[in-house]
């Protein structure tokens, strides 16, 4: 990464680089068809992305359409659980189909999709803005794009996906019942979080409010939540040289956080069922005084149209931990090209619009998904509209990504289920963390 001092950004982005370096594949990183050397062919593309809530999508799509009128882009929505996503994904790659041109990956997808040669590799601005490539014009110049997003695209030190939305977890919260209940600031520890609600919950407005969600279903959520609970108390599912490291105090505090939130009524009795935006709706209902979500919720649940009943009444903070502030998952998603698709040089073109700064702008604009490109952070105009930036940049620089491996959905199969076994009760948090450990083993194994 471009910074040399030891930032949260650079050590996130170091202990990721450790994990793709040390991932399985090809030591060029890929094959004849994948290189950046590819690029060629003009003409109709795809772009295939999970369901877009914002409704926004097809704007920017419109827009292109209408300046490339022999180079149109048609928009493929996959389902919207990213496990979904992935298999339909998966599945058009392994029967090298070149239905799909634009892929609109999970940053933790990349290593997977990059070591099978599912994806092009793309012509990046070397350190220092020179090269052939850059004469051309074909390159990616990522040096206005956040540190922690860049390594992200990246499998083997080579550029297989762009980064086009971040994503960090964020601590949504009912400002107006803090304030009724005479707290001045969201709490940075658990214990203030439990205190507040129970200091809520004496309130007439309070008795009926769930005190937190964070997704504990079945799903990628309960692989996110895990990150973030081990994260905060210190530890990781899977260490800077990719191997499993469960077998730690860390780990199981963190666990234990996710599991007693559960058992202790602190979440809702539904928290087991509801999805990203089951959780949306509940916090909109105005039925939940703490949650943990994505930024994309900020514009859809201040919309004073009446579709939200906390609108104007809540406000967001950093993640908080067991004894400070905790530690959020590097989320988001990146742009690349199918190693079968046709019309790579406008798929390049494509991804370019899509990434550049005038149209993150606007899709902040129209979504409030976060951006990744970094002076957007610091715009004033974009703060006064979203006073969240700050907290957002700050939790994207000190974020920890999901496990970087090969076999990524063979290893987050394997923490759902035994993380959801834990929060339910079917086995205890020991249980669950010494099986997890055995399982993961052999599926990081270098």
């Amino acid at each position: 990464m471009r910074r040399i001092p030891l930032t949260g950004a650079t050590v996130a982005c170091a202990a990721l680089a450790l994990s793709l370096s040390a991932c399985g594949g090809d030591d060029d990183g890929g094959s004849k068809g994948t290189t950046a050397e590819g690029l060629q062919g003009r003409g109709p593309i795809t772009f295939v992305t999970g369901k877009d809530r914002s409704g926004y999508l097809q704007k920017q799509i419109d827009n292109w359409n209408e300046d490339h009128p022999n180079e149109k882009a048609r928009v493929i929505e996959l389902p919207d659980e990213p496990n979904d996503q992935r298999q339909q994904m998966i599945q058009n790659a392994t029967t090298k189909s070149d239905a799909y041109s634009v892929l609109n990956l999970d940053v933790v997808w990349t290593a997977e999709f990059a070591a099978n040669r599912w994806l092009t590799q793309l012509p990046m601005v070397p350190s220092g803005g020179s090269g052939a490539a850059t004469a051309k014009g074909a390159a990616i110049d990522l040096s206005t794009m956040l540190p922690a997003t860049i390594a992200t695209g990246q499998y083997r030190g080579k550029l297989y996906a762009v980064p086009s939305t971040s994503d960090a977890g964020m601590l949504y919260y009912r400002k107006d019942l803090l304030d009724k209940a005479g707290i001045s600031a969201p709490p940075k520890t658990y214990a203030e979080m439990w205190s507040a609600c129970d200091k809520v919950k004496k309130l007439p407005e309070g008795k009926d409010v769930d005190c937190f969600f964070t997704e504990v279903n079945k799903t990628e959520s309960i692989t996110i939540s895990a990150v973030e609970a081990i994260g905060s108390a210190g530890g990781t599912i899977v260490d800077a040289s990719g191997k499993p490291a469960l077998n730690t105090p860390a780990a199981k505090q963190g666990l234990e956080f996710l599991v007693n939130a559960r058992k202790d009524g602190r979440m809702p009795k539904a928290a087991v069922t509801l999805d990203t935006e089951g959780g949306r709706r509940y916090f909109q209902s105005g039925k939940l005084l703490f949650q943990r979500q994505w930024p994309y919720q900020y514009a859809l649940a201040d919309k004073g149209d009446g579709s939200s009943k906390v609108a104007g009444r809540f406000a967001v903070a950093p993640l908080p931990g067991p004894n400070g502030p905790g530690v959020a998952n590097l989320g988001g998603h990146n742009l690349a090209i199918s190693a079968f698709a046709k019309n790579k040089a406008t798929s390049l073109d494509f991804i370019r619009y899509l990434t550049g700064e005038q149209s993150q702008r606007a899709n902040l604009l129209a979504t409030s998904q976060a951006p990744t490109v970094a002076a957007l952070y610091d715009d004033p105009e974009m703060v006064k509209k979203f006073p969240y930036l700050p907290v957002l940049k700050s939790a994207i620089a000190s974020a920890k990504p999901r496990p970087v491996v090969v076999k990524y959905g063979d290893v987050t199969a394997a923490i759902q289920g035994s993380v959801y076994d834990a929060v339910t009760g079917r086995t205890s948090v020991d249980q669950a963390l010494s099986g997890l450990q055995s399982k993961l083993t052999p599926l990081t194994a270098q």
